[in-house]
Parts: structure tokens; sequence; C-alpha cells
């Protein structure tokens, strides 16, 4: 056997499990990871024949969690899953055992030749995009949690890798209700922008002045009575209000300096939305099957004229009567009940909540203001 250029040797839980594969748990630096692990791709040799599991590296996700592991003292209890050759070495620890000791697992060291990239003793299984943002972290490494089983067979090892990445991600409208209950302020980029759409969206819920009071259908409603407005088009109109640059909610959001001023955001959504509903009284709170303001493509198209009303309005931009003024400028041109939408073309229930339905309304409720308020 070819020299190692170095070993890891780490404190390690042996135990057997399958038709007798050993199984190992030990943790380790982060950054040690790549140095004893290769990533088996997925690819095709000459002869056709399919090599590896793993999938490309995806960039994006990888600079997502370089960001999150950089920001200070995180947690990261996710373990990495290794496939190892049987060129790793367990000692078991002598002495006796504790009393009460099940004999499920044997303490001991465990010792793991590092070899340079395409001869290494272990595959990474699950955990290839952690891996590789923790290989790219500077100035430090954080001991993360492996669990290695003992296999050299690429068919044992495509069988784990599929039943490890079995399971689906977590379903985006559970996300969103559990974000607002996650107070770290540690998480992703990604997860973190869409935290206080969230926050905002089960306010908007819960508090009875609001115009969508008990009307948000979340992933944890049990059939509740009354709940037509599907959470995810009231969470993607707060998000698009906050990022566009011209959104209504925009001079909210946190800065380098302040933090996202919430009250002040969900002041101008309790207001607009409720000029809303004095305006469209005949369709609002009804299904969306009955009324397309209810909607998904309703209720982000108005979000979008909110915006455009916003950006327009100067003074007491609080006052509902102002916001109600402008809405009054386009209504008798909406037909969220009955009757056709003249500028796209399309009866009121032929609009779908796809992306270019959405897009379609809110680009003609834009121009409907537009062409309202010219002089």
């Amino acid at each position: 056997m070819k020299k190692p250029a170095d070993a890891i040797v780490v404190r390690a839980l042996h135990t057997n499990q399958g038709d007798g594969l050993d199984v190992y748990a030990f943790f380790v630096n982060g950054s040690d990871i790549i140095r004893v692990a290769d990533i088996s791709r997925l690819e095709r040799d000459q002869g056709d024949t399919l090599k590896g599991f793993q999938r490309p590296e995806i960039k994006s996700h990888v600079k997502g969690i370089v960001e999150y592991l950089s920001q200070g003292n995180v947690l990261f209890p996710n373990a990495i899953i290794l496939a190892l050759s049987p060129s790793v070495k367990f000692a078991a620890s002598r002495g006796t055992k504790p009393t009460g000791d099940q004999g499920i697992a044997q303490s001991g060291t465990l010792t793991i030749p590092v070899f340079k990239e395409g001869e290494r003793v272990a595959w990474i299984v699950d955990g290839q995009q952690r891996s590789l943002a923790l290989s790219q972290l500077s100035g430090k490494s954080i001991p993360v949690p492996v669990i290695g089983f003992v296999s050299d067979s690429l068919e044992v090892q495509r069988e784990q890798f599929i039943l490890v990445n079995k399971a689906k991600p977590l379903p985006t409208r559970l996300l969103n209700e559990l974000l607002p209950e996650t107070r770290s302020v540690l998480l992703p980029r990604d997860l973190s922008a869409r935290r206080i759409p969230a926050e905002i969206c089960g306010l908007l819920n819960r508090d009875k002045a609001s115009p969508f009071y008990k009307m948000i259908k979340r992933a944890s409603d049990k059939g509740t009575s009354g709940a037509v407005v599907i959470d995810t088009a009231v969470i993607n109109m707060i998000k698009h209000s906050i990022s566009n640059p011209l959104g209504a909610l925009a001079p909210y959001k946190a800065s380098a300096r302040d933090n996202a001023d919430v009250e002040s955001m969900y002041r101008i959504l309790v207001i607009y939305w409720g000029a809303v509903r004095e305006v469209f009284k005949d369709a609002w709170g009804k299904d969306p099957r009955q009324s397309r303001l209810m909607h998904s493509a309703g209720i982000e198209a108005m979000g979008v004229l909110m915006d455009r009303i916003y950006a327009r309005l100067n003074g007491p931009q609080e006052e509902q009567k102002a916001v109600k003024s402008e809405l009054l400028k386009v209504a008798p041109h909406c037909h969220w009940t009955k009757g056709v939408w003249e500028p796209l073309g399309l009866a009121w229930n032929e609009i779908q909540s796809t992306p270019r339905d959405i897009k379609k309304l809110q680009d003609a409720l834009v121009r409907l203001y537009a062409g309202s308020t010219k002089p």
C-alpha cells in the first residue's frame, strides 16, 4: 500500500449496520473534509459507463453557506456523510464499560490516511456543497460531525446517496411560517430576505385591524373558515416592494446602520389594502374562483400598483383617503369578478397564477394608472 502524506486521527464511535458494515461517528475540522474525501462526480467514460453519483457544484449555494459560516460563532451541526475505504484504521479504547452501557457502540481512535486528490480514502455521499464551503473559510475552521460507513463499493455509495437525498426540501409555505419564529440573525441571506415578509404576512392575518384578518391561508391551517388568500402571494407582494428601490416599503428595509422598520411597513400595508377593500367592496374577501382580486395574480399585481401610487403621493402618505382617491382612478377599468380586461383581451376568470399572467396584469394596472394621472 502506498504511504500516505499524512493522517488525521480522531476520537470516534464504532458500530455495525447492514450486512456487517462498519459505521463511525466522529468530529473533524471542516477544512479537513476535502483533505480526506474526494467528490465522485456523475459522468460517463469513453465506453459510456456511468461513473460517480454527485451533482455539479452549485456555486451560489456554496457562496451562501460561506457567507453564513463567516458571520461569527455559528451553529453548524449538520453531519457530512462519507463512504470510507477499508484502509481507515480503528483502535478500540481499553477499559471497563460504563454501568448501564447498552453496548450499541464502541469508543476508540480512528486513523484516516491523507492522499492526494483522486486517490483519497473517502468519498462524500452527502454534504458536498457544505464541504466545499467549509474548505473556503479563511482564518477559521469549524468542527463538524461526520458519519462514515466503510465500503468502497460504488453501488453501495450510490444507494446511500439516493436514500439521503430522497427527502424533499421543506415546502416553501412551511418555511414561510417557520421563519418568523426563527430569531437567529445568522440565517443564510436568501432565508433572511424572506423572514420579514413572512413575519408581516403573519401579522396581517392575526391583527384585527388588518384588512387581511383571518383571510390568509397558512401551512398550519386546518381548513380555517374565511381564509381565501394564499400566503405566498402576500409574501411575494411584500418582498417585491421591499426589494424594489422605488417600492413603497423599500425606504424602511434594513440598512448598514438601522434594522428594518417593520412597524412602518405594516402601517403602509394596512392603509393601502384597507383602501383596496373599500374601493373594491364587491370583490373583497371572496374565494379566488369568484374574485381575481383575492387570487395570487390580483394580490401581486395590486402590490405593484401600490408601489406606483406611493411613488406619486406627496405629503401625508399615511392617509387612507389619499390612497383611495388614487385607486378610484383605475377602478372603472378593473374586472375582478366579471367582464373582460380590455388591455389584456382576457375575461376576468381567464387570468391564471402564472408568471406570464401576473406580469401582464401588473403591466395593465400600471398603464391604466399612468394614463389616468396624465395632466
